[in-house]
């Protein structure tokens, strides 16, 4: 099965989400997109930046909390989540992935409210938590950049957050290293009344 983006994979969730109308189809989708941001939270402890992966290896540990209870089986859970292989835009997986979560907040709140069956009401409410729990955690996430952000001199030295999250900033001024040629001459700027005013 070929991999995909986060982004790509977070778009199929949702809409997988918002076609469900069953209670048996919205659960599955459900816990579908909590396992697909346990693998985000996986994949970014490893490969994110290094100061967001600790609040990432609690959004792996908390979107596990998501799963189906073996009592309540689902179809398609971990489907989509097992063909993550990379994340090329971190701010906007972030992003988005906190869209899904609230709109699975929703989908289970809807779901909780309308069953009689108790094991299915408290299994909603559990992973309602979660999907509340890792939302924080993908919003601590955000905030951490921003600030790196903030942080970047003035001038915007190229700091940017690029593939796999990789933190990337450049030095005003620097010359590439291996860079060839000489220097440009400084140029001397006199005040053109000084000229005219002669010795």
């Amino acid at each position: 099965m070929a991999g995909m983006d986060a982004e790509r994979l977070i778009s199929i969730s949702r809409s997988d989400l918002a076609g469900s109308r069953a209670v048996p189809d919205i659960m599955a989708s459900a816990w579908q997109a909590q396992c697909l941001a346990q693998a985000i939270g996986d994949h970014l402890a490893l490969f994110g930046p290094r100061e967001l992966r600790g609040e990432a290896r609690g959004l792996g540990e908390t979107g596990g909390r998501g799963g189906a209870a073996p009592d309540h089986p689902v179809r398609r859970t971990g489907v989509t989540a097992s063909r993550l292989s990379e994340v090329l835009d971190l701010r906007g997986t972030l992003l988005a992935l906190g869209v899904l979560l609230g709109e699975v907040g929703m989908a289970l709140v809807a779901v909780a409210c309308a069953t009689d069956e108790e094991s299915l009401y408290w299994q909603c409410i559990e992973a309602i938590d979660a999907a509340d729990e890792a939302g924080d955690r993908v919003r601590v996430m955000l905030r951490r950049m921003a600030v790196h952000d903030r942080a970047r001199p003035p001038d915007g030295a190229n700091g940017r957050w690029g593939h796999g999250g990789t933190a990337l900033g450049g030095v005003p001024g620097a010359r590439p290293a291996g860079a060839e040629g000489p220097r440009p001459e400084r140029v001397e700027v006199t005040d053109p009344a000084d000229s005219a005013a002669g010795p």
